[in-house]
């Protein structure tokens, strides 16, 4: 039977029956890396649909040997049960394909990573080739040699117009700060002197001696008289509150012996 489908072994057809492998064939497309992942993806998601289905129909099943226990249909139920049995194995097997489909897929994304690295390196590489070809290591040290002279020349030329000329150039320094110095001592001298006026206290008024006078007979009394206030005398700069009293306080004892 199988003979008359698809032929004896040895038998050479006559047409064409598939693709030629001479020179007159065509060879299968290259497939990119990306192509193959996209492949592969593709493929995942056909085995998830398809494991998918498998879990439906072994739930069905599941379903329909439970009703046929209860109808006490036990060969019914079995039956049922080997069918379960049936897409819980293909479901296993859908599994690990779909694991190995992810390994491969996770070794092509990494191959192509790890190839765009090395493309990407050897391109610095080239490039840094390139760029030490136009760069010459005597160049580069005549060059340093060019800006290390002409910083030197800047350097005098600045120290030059730094320097004093005519009559500041002949000043001695040295006899400037002496004279400085001697301007601040008679500064600090004058300050000193100023601050012992200051701080000296005010002579004192001796108090005029009261006369002596003769024991004569009591008089009659007579009407009271107000006392004169004691003229305010101003101000003077420089004194204290206590010299003010004192002076104040002299002043009353003479107005008292008067």
């Amino acid at each position: 039977m199988f003979k008359k489908l698809f032929g004896s072994k040895g038998s050479g057809g006559g047409g064409g029956g598939g693709p030629a492998t001479g020179g007159g064939g065509f060879s299968a497309p290259k497939t990119t890396p990306l192509g193959a992942v996209e492949k592969l993806k593709d493929t995942l998601a056909m085995l998830e649909k398809r494991e998918m289905l498998l879990h439906k129909k072994m739930a069905a099943e599941l379903e329909k040997a439970k009703d046929f226990n209860r109808a006490k249909n036990k060969r019914a139920a079995l039956q049922c049960l080997k069918k379960k049995k049936l897409y819980e194995q293909q479901i296993e097997q859908l599994q690990n394909q779909q694991l190995k489909l992810e390994e491969q897929v996770i070794t092509l994304e990494g191959s192509k990573t790890t190839a765009e690295t090395f493309t990407a390196l050897k391109s610095g590489a080239g490039a840094m080739k390139q760029l030490h070809k136009e760069t010459n290591i005597d160049e580069v040290d005549k060059v340093m040699d060019d800006i290390n002279e002409q910083t030197e020349k800047m350097r005098q030329v600045q120290d030059a117009l730094g320097q004093p000329v005519g009559y500041a150039a002949d000043l001695d320094e040295d006899e400037l700060e002496e004279e400085l110095a001697a301007l601040e001592a008679e500064d600090l001298e004058d300050e000193l002197d100023l601050d012992a006026e200051l701080a000296a206290p005010a002579p004192k008024i001796a108090a005029r001696p009261q006369p002596a006078t003769a024991v004569s007979a009591p008089a009659m009394p007579s009407a009271p008289v107000g006392r004169a206030p004691a003229p305010k005398l101003p101000s003077v700069p420089g004194k204290s509150s206590e010299d003010e009293e004192l002076e104040a306080l002299q002043r009353e004892m003479e107005l008292l012996g008067a």
